[in-house]
């Protein structure tokens, strides 16, 4: 007994020293650990700083794009990501939660906002593997700051924003293909750690990433376990660079003529391809240029159809507006004669006949200049021949076809000269065989518009430093060469009015009132997937390139529109649609006065309230004002437009009578026209989508109340033609 209890003794003993032998060691680490603020050499303090210290990106401001009169066509605005902490251990307050406490409900609120299905956000809310939080793919970036408003609204625990830069563009399809997008690319960093990077994707996005992209800053700050600031917390921040501006030489005003006239042509005769450049004559500043089909750079829709900046990707055969150059290089070598004849029909180069555009039957004995006029292969092809194919090919040379502009726009094709054989250097010289672009067209055509030096297109204006405001880049017009001399380029725009202005001349249509033009029209063939040439009567690239006033020459268009659906129509009715309005509406913006007095393209009413219909009738009509006259009463009360207001010519003028008001068919009205029914009558105006009417609630010719609800739907890319036919095709299914 007595030696159990001394063994007992000693171990008591022994466990005692080893408790106080643990004890001294783990308060000697303690001390030393205190004392010294190491421990295994490793400094504490600095790593539990670093463990609650979060560093975050400051996104630096992408360049903004501007016009040429500073209007806004690119900036930066803020859009946001939407994303659920699920991790618990961030809510303190049960009564407060920071997490998502009901997936369901939060999935089904969720649902309304989002472009995602329930069933989708649900499953990404009950994600295995305990997420501290989860994001909602494509469907949860981009979001709008008034979409962040409802969803906060809502009050759902535990969704919270991430706020990001979003690339806005707000005139929408707007020389998309020049201006290009942005896009949101992911990158790996060094940790790991998936981050995105905004990028230009085309056009001046892509090609001046460099002066539009900015350099992000970041800031560091200490906070708790959750993310939350600490009271006493230390910043470090480094500030972000934004990026420079750009202004280009696009006048928005003009690229609007360009844009609706575009519209209308491929609303009414639905082109595979229609495209156009307005170009300063005297300086190569293209001041408009824009395609369809086209694209919105905010959404992207439309880009499936034609990545392909057209006036600049796309080369072609450019049918019989070469003949401008090929006239160009016979006048200067002095070897064309206006008056001088030739027999016109066929042209035989070795075993190879040349046919005139008329079957080769031709027009027997005529003047050069009549040639030209009629756009005779034949003419062209024997001037060819006295001026020589190797003089000629100098000349191409001269003109810088086979190279590129040097436009800095991605992907700039450079044509090709197909003049290895007799038979490719005749064809050449008129434009079939041999490939240009659009941009070299309007290059070459400087030349002939502005005394004989060529000028490089550009379309960058200048560069400025978003942060001093300093011009970085300025761009200057520039001489790349000079082909003819001013004698040979007057000479040229004196014979190329002669074929807007003579009987027999092929370019005709493109007259505008006022203003002496000077032009060429051109037919090409195109060529299809095989190589070989389609046929058919619309299979044709029909073009126009003009240039007026002609004696002082200040706008260049060129208009090009492949394979239209033409109705007993000539080729020259779309591209016309497109050149006339625009180059007309253009100079008078540009205040560049008319050669002659023409009738005023605004008219101011009169009061025609309690005068007989049918005076009022006549007297808008006389006005050149499309009069709508609502009821059948025989005295007016009530006109929109008011009295002393201006309108358009062949604008609508709606007339309100007493007695009988019923709907008209407002199919292929704009909504300003409208909006005149909806005021005069006292209708209530509901109206989804852009462009023209194409359907209405209230039947044509039915009663109209005020205060009744007219709903329209409005589409841009139907020709009212095409919503007329199936609206006659519903008509006889229902009889």
């Amino acid at each position: 007994m007595i030696e159990n209890r001394n063994n007992q003794k000693i171990g008591a003993a022994i466990l005692f020293v080893g408790f106080a032998l643990l004890f001294f060691i783990l308060f000697s680490r303690v001390l030393f650990i205190q004392a010294t603020g190491k421990a295994d050499g490793h400094e504490l303090k600095n790593e539990a700083l670093e463990k609650y210290r979060r560093t975050d990106i400051l996104e630096a401001k992408r360049g903004t794009i501007y016009d040429v009169n500073s209007e806004v066509i690119a900036e930066d605005t803020s859009s946001f990501t939407i994303a659920a902490i699920l991790d618990d251990s961030v809510t303190t307050d049960q009564n407060k939660p920071n997490h998502v406490t009901d997936p369901e409900k939060t999935a089904k609120v969720l649902a309304k906002y989002l472009n995602m299905e329930e069933v989708e956000i649900l499953k990404r809310l009950k994600k295995e593997g305990d997420p501290f939080q989860v994001e909602f793919g494509s469907a949860g970036r981009g979001l709008s700051n008034s979409l962040k408003r409802k969803i906060e609204d809502e009050n759902l625990p535990g969704i919270t924003f991430i706020r990001q830069a979003k690339r806005f563009y707000p005139n929408g399809k707007f020389a998309s293909h020049l201006i290009g997008f942005t896009q949101q690319v992911e990158e790996a960093g060094k940790d790991g750690k998936i981050t995105f990077e905004t990028e230009g994707q085309m056009g001046i996005e892509k090609s001046y990433e460099k002066y539009l992209k900015g350099k992000d800053g970041k800031i560091r700050y200490t906070s708790d376990l959750w993310g939350y600031l600490l009271p006493d917390r230390h910043e470090m921040v480094a500030e972000p660079e934004d990026g420079n501006d750009i202004y280009l030489t696009i006048d928005s005003k003009i690229q609007t003529f360009l844009e609706d006239a575009l519209n209308e042509v491929e609303a009414q005769y639905d082109p595979s391809k229609a495209f156009a450049i307005v170009a300063e004559a005297k300086t190569g500043k293209i001041l408009a240029m824009s395609q369809r089909p086209t694209f919105h750079p905010g959404t992207r829709e439309g880009l499936d159809i034609n990545w392909m900046n057209d006036p600049v990707e796309y080369s072609f055969e450019p049918g019989s507006t070469m003949k401008i150059f090929t006239l160009a290089a016979a006048i200067e070598e002095g070897v064309f004669d206006a008056d001088e004849t030739y027999p016109s029909g066929t042209y035989q180069v070795g075993p190879n006949r040349i046919r005139d555009h008329n079957g080769g039957a031709g027009w027997g004995e005529i003047t050069y200049a009549e040639g030209i006029q009629r756009s005779s292969n034949v003419a062209v092809a024997k001037l060819l021949e006295k001026m020589t194919p190797g003089v000629f090919r100098q000349y191409l040379e001269d003109f810088h076809f086979g190279q590129k502009t040097g436009i800095e726009l991605p992907n700039e094709a450079s044509g090709s000269i197909l003049y290895n054989f007799p038979l490719e250097q005749v064809t050449t010289s008129f434009g079939q065989g041999t490939t240009v672009t659009a941009m070299q067209m309007i290059q070459g055509a400087t030349a002939i518009a502005n005394n004989g030096k060529m000028m490089k297109p550009y379309v960058i204006d200048k560069i400025v430093d978003n942060e001093t405001g300093d011009t970085i880049v300025n761009v200057e017009p520039e001489v790349v060469g000079e082909p003819i001399s001013k004698e040979t380029a007057d000479e040229t725009l004196d014979v190329l009015e002669t074929v807007l202005t003579a009987e027999q001349g092929t370019g005709k249509t493109y007259q505008i009132e006022g203003y002496d033009v000077a032009g060429k029209t051109g037919t090409a063939q195109l060529v299809g997937k095989d190589g070989k040439y389609l046929t058919g009567a619309n299979n044709y690239l029909f073009s126009f390139i003009g240039v007026a006033p002609k004696d002082d020459p200040e706008l260049i268009v060129y208009v090009a529109v492949a394979q239209p659906k033409l109705e007993n129509e000539s080729g020259s009715a779309p591209v016309s649609k497109i050149f006339n309005p625009v180059m007309r509406n253009s100079l008078q913006y540009l205040n560049v006065k008319p050669a002659a007095n023409i009738v005023s393209k605004t008219v101011e009413l009169k009061d025609f309230t309690g005068k007989k219909t049918f005076k009022a009738r006549e007297a808008y009509e006389k006005y050149g004002v499309d009069p709508v006259i609502i009821g059948t009463g025989n005295e007016i009360v009530k006109q929109v437009p008011a009295a002393g207001e201006k309108m358009l010519q062949g604008e609508k003028a709606v007339l309100l009578t007493a007695d009988n008001w019923t709907m008209p068919d407002m199919t292929g009205w704009a909504i300003r026209d409208v909006m005149k029914i909806t005021e005069i009558a006292g209708l209530k105006l509901s109206y989804s989508g852009t462009g023209y009417v194409i359907s209405q609630n209230i039947k044509t010719d039915s009663a109209l109340k005020e205060g009744q609800k007219l709903i329209v739907q409005l589409e841009q890319q139907r020709s009212v033609k095409k919503v007329n036919e199936k609206a006659k095709q519903d008509s006889d299914q229902s009889r």
